[in-house]
């Protein structure tokens, strides 16, 4: 059996201007875009990146700057998910398909338990991204929890 212990866990610092990632599966692409239209202004506050379509569709639609990364199946989604391990996304919106299965699933799962280890905010649903984006949380300095990676890999190598 493995020795593998969680890391310890240090403070990190959110800014009050977020960065925010908008993901969406096809069939919810329209359901994240009238999502967005109605946080437009709230959402034209802070810095925001999605995947192939989604981010062009966004951009296009609500006149929105959205950093492009790649399509989710063609690494879209490992994209996102490195940008949380970097600590260079503070929040997750992730408008996912339950109905459709896609090419790329184990990607997905990877950046949902990326997320979920580095403490960062998910929305999966119009109701939970209403949530939060409307948190008093949103436009302020936060405090969070994340893993001290730094120490969990100097005491793998130190075995």
């Amino acid at each position: 059996m493995s020795d593998i212990r969680p890391p310890r866990n240090v403070q990190r610092t959110l800014p009050s201007r977020k960065r925010i990632a908008l993901v969406a599966h096809d069939g919810k692409k329209g359901e994240l875009l009238e999502w967005a239209a109605r946080w437009r202004e709230t959402l034209a506050r802070h810095a925001l990146t999605g995947t192939g379509t989604t981010a062009e569709r966004v951009s296009r639609t609500l006149g929105l700057e959205v950093e492009g990364l790649m399509s989710g199946p063609l690494g879209g989604d490992q994209q996102i998910g490195a940008c949380i391990a970097e600590q260079r996304l503070d929040l997750l919106i992730f408008f996912w398909d339950p109905f459709s299965p896609q090419p790329h699933d184990p990607d997905v799962k990877a950046l949902l338990r990326l997320a979920a280890l580095w403490n960062i905010p998910v929305a999966c649903n119009p109701a939970s991204a209403d949530f939060l984006i409307s948190s008093p949380w949103l436009d302020t300095v936060y405090e969070m929890t994340i893993p001290d990676a730094g120490a969990w890999v100097s005491g793998r190598t130190a075995d």
